[in-house]
């Protein structure tokens, strides 16, 4: 098949590349699909598009009448993709639906690590050769509560890492994870009693109605003073401008995210030369206590292997005729 593969980065193309073998035609420009971008898809029989690319309703009905058939996911999220009217106009969409839960929950125990124990910090004091200790205390992860917000494949992962640590396990999710409870003693609970409780909480959810803002003033309001939030998820889980109050009042004692709710057409590019127009990222970007990675959680050469061979399947199927098993629309 001839493929078109937006928002291809210099990094993933060599993986991508090898998992092919050489069976698909593959195009690789860097411009993310949009509605304005989608005429670039003329000619081919599928796309493959990553987490920060727009499948709206517009943008599906003009892959449609661009001849597109097949769109594969590079990632597990699907919240940029209008799944309902791929599936009304015949359009099959898959994902990646577990590429490496190590690689997502080891960056949000890096980010808990490098908060706690002021490693950024220190590291800039030694580099202008200053070796003084004041304002760099932490504290023991073991015997501390850490809340988890969803126990899935990442969930999971997380929590035989927090474990390990010896950790205090509360965990909330729609299921319980009943191996999890057997062999890393974690408690579910719910939301609001884990937000209590907990002195570190990690999100773990997809973006959905019900996610959407998880993390608010209410919620906020309940929990632990000094705790210490971790989002590797989706950036819109939490509420940021509320986030930011939480952290001025010091309710929040440090934040460490690799998704930020308005990173779409700002993360995986160079912007250094540029003013930045957004006041919450600016604001979030200035306190010493917040630590921001650019959505690369998910950047290990396990983790790029992994996706690049699932994308291949994916495509390797719809050639072949037969369904994927990480087919995300209902066509029947």
């Amino acid at each position: 098949m001839k493929v078109l593969i937006y928002s291809a980065k210099d990094f993933e193309i060599p993986y991508l590349e090898k998992a092919n073998h050489g069976k698909h035609k593959l195009t690789f420009i860097k411009e993310s699909l949009s509605s304005h971008t989608a005429m670039k898809s003329v000619g081919y029989d599928a796309i493959s598009i990553f987490s920060a690319d727009e499948a709206c309703i517009i943008t599906i009905e003009k892959l449609k009448s661009f001849g597109v058939k097949y769109i594969s996911l590079r990632s597990v999220g699907y919240d940029n993709v209008n799944l309902r009217a791929a599936s009304r106009l015949n359009l099959r969409v898959a994902n990646v639906p577990a590429y490496s839960p190590h690689a997502i929950a080891e960056h949000a125990v890096s980010l808990l690590l490098s908060l706690n124990r002021k490693l950024i910090t220190s590291n800039q004091r030694i580099k202008n050769y200053n070796f003084d200790l004041n304002n760099l205390v932490g504290f023991d992860l073991n015997d501390k509560t850490v809340g988890i917000i969803g126990t899935g494949n990442i969930g999971s992962v997380m929590t035989k890492i927090m474990h390990g640590f010896g950790c205090k396990l509360l965990g909330c999710d729609i299921e319980e994870n009943k191996d999890l409870i057997h062999q890393y003693d974690i408690s579910y609970t719910t939301l609001e009693h884990l937000c209590e409780q907990s002195d570190i909480i990690s999100l773990h959810v997809p973006l959905n109605m019900e996610t959407h803002y998880l993390i608010n003033e209410d919620l906020i309001s309940k929990m632990k003073y000094g705790v210490i939030i971790i989002n590797t998820a989706r950036g819109a889980v939490i509420n940021t401008e509320e986030i930011i109050i939480g952290l001025k009042s010091g309710k929040i004692g440090a934040l460490g995210i690799d998704v930020y709710e308005n990173e779409k057409g700002v993360f995986f590019s160079d912007h250094s030369s540029l003013i930045p127009d957004d006041d919450l990222l600016i604001t979030l970007n200035a306190f010493p206590n917040v630590l921001i990675t650019g959505h690369h959680a998910f950047l290990t050469e396990e983790a790029l292997t992994n996706i690049a061979e699932t994308t291949m399947h994916n495509l390797d199927c719809w050639k072949a005729g037969k369904e994927t098993e990480n087919e995300l629309t209902d066509i029947n």
